[in-house]
């Protein structure tokens, strides 16, 4: 098989993959929906930001405890669960969005309870990658598992456009509800004796403090998990400034935001793809996709009209995916097969998690100075978390290197005369 697709060999992860390509583009469907239906409701970014807010407060709340849960757990068991939670929330937002002018404030609090289940469902999916290829595929089905996220991009931002321009936004939530049954189907296909579980963890006290001190403990771990607080803060939050920069800052409209925020996944899903060849993956790797990754956020805020930001988003969703596969696939190979569950809970609280921080703080820096200071706050998070990971990467060189030194020279010691 080619080597782009070598993971698809195994019948655990195909099952896997075909579920989450389609329940995936039913998510973008309704994440695109909802972001539609509170700015038509409020015309407010802060709104659209605290929309944000309450589908990733609970992974920041909830992400340690949350990863535990995984460590702890049958991990198709439990996304059977937790996706069946996922799929009731969609048909309880296509009930209020058939209201025709539902209260704010409901779509709120069924955002908020979504996401405890997407805190829940995070470490669970992702640690479960590992679960159903050898090794040695890891990094190709992590890359995979990421093309399978960004390609949904292309198509559920495309028909969720369809659908509200025509039938109106209850369809959307309607078809995300009905995609989950591909996911529940395909974990429900799989054999237990073809997956490599992870040992579980230990049950005690302070078990959530040790998944902590063990991350602080580990460079490799601890400098893209900073890094991925800065740019998850402050540059990942497209649902809150891309519907203003389309609609405010180029006089766009709702069908234009979801064909840019289309183009934006194909240049996601190429860099996806791409990601998926490679074999190994370095924190300087890591440094170059976030400096990348600004520099393209940059580019965007500038753009004038339509037609050039339709070339700048390739870019910027390229940048964006290759920095976030290349940060995820080295968190889950340096990470403790027993601690994976909670590192990538910890990954998912500073990278989603801190979407409630920065959605609302995005949101309101484009209220008061447009979308485009929205997009360039951004670009520049990116850069000083790039900076921060090239010195953090050569310091941890030098010490590896002094190390190495000392070792030597210990060796040299203990020759004979």
């Amino acid at each position: 098989m080619n080597r782009t697709f070598r993971s698809l060999e195994f019948r655990s992860f195909r099952l896997f993959f075909s579920g989450q390509l389609i329940s995936q583009i039913g998510s973008w469907m309704r994440q695109i929906a909802m972001a539609l239906l509170v700015l038509k409701l409020t015309d407010d970014g802060v709104a659209v930001g605290i929309l944000v807010a309450c589908q990733f407060l609970p992974v920041l709340l909830l992400g340690p405890w949350a990863g535990l849960v995984a460590d702890r757990s049958d991990k198709r068991r439990l996304l059977l669960i937790v996706q069946s939670c996922l799929m009731a929330q969609s048909f309880a937002l296509a009930a209020l969005a058939s209201m025709g002018d539902p209260p704010v404030l409901a779509l709120y609090a069924v955002a908020f309870l979504g996401g405890i289940a997407t805190a829940l469902d995070n470490p669970a999916r992702r640690s479960f990658v590992v679960e159903m290829v050898p090794e040695e595929h890891v990094q190709n089905a992590v890359s995979l598992n990421t093309a399978v996220m960004t390609g949904s991009r292309i198509v559920g931002p495309a028909i969720a456009g369809l659908l509200v321009s025509t039938v109106g936004y209850t369809w959307c939530f309607i078809g995300d509800g009905v995609s989950y049954t591909a996911v529940l189907y395909g974990l429900w296909r799989m054999r237990s004796e073809e997956l490599r579980p992870a040992p579980p963890a230990l049950r005690g006290r302070g078990m959530v403090r040790a998944g902590l001190r063990y991350v602080r403990s580990m460079p490799d771990l601890f400098v893209p998990l900073v890094m991925m607080t800065l740019v998850g803060t402050l540059a990942f939050n497209f649902s809150v400034v891309l519907p203003l920069f389309v609609k405010r800052s180029l006089d766009g409209s709702d069908a234009e935001f979801t064909i840019l925020f289309s183009v934006l996944s194909v240049g996601s899903m190429s860099a996806a793809l791409w990601s998926a060849r490679r074999t190994v993956v370095r924190l300087r790797h890591i440094v170059a996709a976030t400096f990348a990754y600004g520099i393209a956020m940059l580019v965007l805020a500038a753009m004038p009209n339509l037609l050039t930001a339709y070339v700048a988003s390739v870019f910027v969703g390229g940048s964006s995916i290759v920095f976030m596969t290349t940060s995820t696939t080295m968190i889950q190979l340096r990470a403790d097969p027993s601690m994976r569950g909670r590192v990538l809970a910890l990954q998912s609280m500073v990278f989603l998690g801190s979407t409630p921080i920065g959605g609302p703080i995005v949101g309101a820096i484009c209220e008061r100075f447009g979308a485009r200071a929205g997009l360039a706050v951004g670009g520049i998070a990116c850069l000083v978390a790039a900076l921060y990971g090239g010195i953090a990467g050569r310091r941890l060189l030098q010490r590896r290197v002094e190390a190495d030194e000392s070792l030597v020279a210990s060796g040299a010691d203990l020759q004979p005369a």
